[in-house]
């Protein structure tokens, strides 16, 4: 059974998940390289190798868990955090653990195992968000998660395990770390100014424009001031929205055109690097979690963030939280920009 525990200095938070160890040894290489049809899980036809599905796309119907589909989401066989059991806070001596209660899916995103996100039509890339908004909706009920947490990595550097082009979620029975301190952030910003730090800031980047990839009516893609990372974009709607499960049908198009042109400008401009990308959003609210929570909606706006795998992170990163980024933000939308009116 996995469990968390808590650190007591910083106030993170570890998932400890012992069975993931027993995960394929076939998928632990450093090349992620295709895998054979007959050993990819996610190929149409091979429903019976994945857990049980939670949600599905099949335009002309037929039977759950059988042929037919446009994108799946299931459970991860090696999740985690499990969603079977009660959840358990207790201390252990000075420390605190609880039991891993949660949820880990995968969304599988098209029964094509070489048809990457910024290569499908637009409406296949919007079905993937479509999903993760169904899926966080669904998530939301169960009283015992807090925070959903949506992410993709592509490529073995970003930890990728399978090649297939596929999303992840997991839900979590407490509110993250970084996500706290966003929140907090933001609540300090809109409480001593009035206003709304993503609103400000989108304003001076499109002021600016030096750091701007792309716009269209919803959102704009830019690489932030203080990227951490070389060619680091973030996407952010022009709309104030803490909550991605929100968002309308025409809203998740526009993200998906938006994402789609990101990617589309690393595979021109980086030769289709090793990414990460993270959706951040607002936690679950329920009237029993504290009244920090209660501006969310006012000073809070979900994102995604886009973090290609070109550098690493080694002592000095680990060691004090600052990051050595040798490519300027200003240099690097050059580049996107270029590439995404080319690509």
């Amino acid at each position: 059974m996995p469990e968390l525990r808590k650190d007591p200095v910083v106030g993170r938070w570890v998932v400890f998940s012992p069975e993931r160890q027993i995960r394929p040894e076939r998928y632990k290489c450093e090349e992620l390289l295709p895998t054979r049809p007959e050993e990819d899980p996610f190929l149409e036809g091979h429903e019976k190798y994945t857990p049980a599905e939670l949600y599905a796309v099949r335009p002309n119907g037929g039977g759950a868990n059988g042929p037919g589909w446009q994108l799946r989401v299931v459970s991860n066989r090696f999740p985690a955090l499990r969603v079977e059991g009660e959840l358990e806070k207790e201390a252990v001596g000075f420390y605190d653990r609880m039991n891993g209660i949660g949820a880990h899916e995968v969304i599988v995103e098209t029964p094509h195992p070489q048809l990457v996100l910024e290569k499908q039509n637009l409406a296949g890339a919007a079905r993937v968000f479509e999903s993760c908004r169904a899926r966080i909706l669904d998530l939301s009920k169960d009283v015992r998660l807090q925070y959903a947490q949506v992410f993709k990595n592509h490529g073995a550097m970003a930890g990728a395990t399978m090649p297939h082009p596929h999303t992840q979620l997991i839900a979590l029975p407490v509110t993250p770390t970084v996500l706290k301190e966003k929140l907090v952030a933001a609540r300090r910003y809109y409480i001593e100014k009035d206003r709304n730090l993503f609103a400000d800031i989108l304003q001076a980047e499109r002021k600016m424009g030096d750091r701007v990839v792309f716009e269209n009516d919803g959102f704009t893609a830019f690489c932030p001031f203080a990227s951490r990372f070389p060619f680091e974009t973030c996407v952010v709607p022009r709309k104030q929205s803490a909550d991605f499960q929100n968002s309308k049908d025409g809203t998740l198009v526009l993200l998906a055109e938006a994402v789609q042109r990101v990617l589309r400008a690393y595979a021109v401009a980086l030769n289709r690097p090793a990414y990460n990308m993270i959706l951040h959003n607002a936690p679950f609210r329920r009237s029993r979690q504290p009244d920090a929570w209660t501006t969310i909606d006012a000073d809070f706006r979900w994102h995604v963030e886009f973090l290609p795998r070109l550098t690493g992170i080694a002592g000095f990163e680990f060691g004090t939280g600052f990051y050595i980024n040798p490519t300027l933000p200003e240099e690097a939308a050059g580049v996107l920009r270029e590439a995404v009116s080319r690509g």
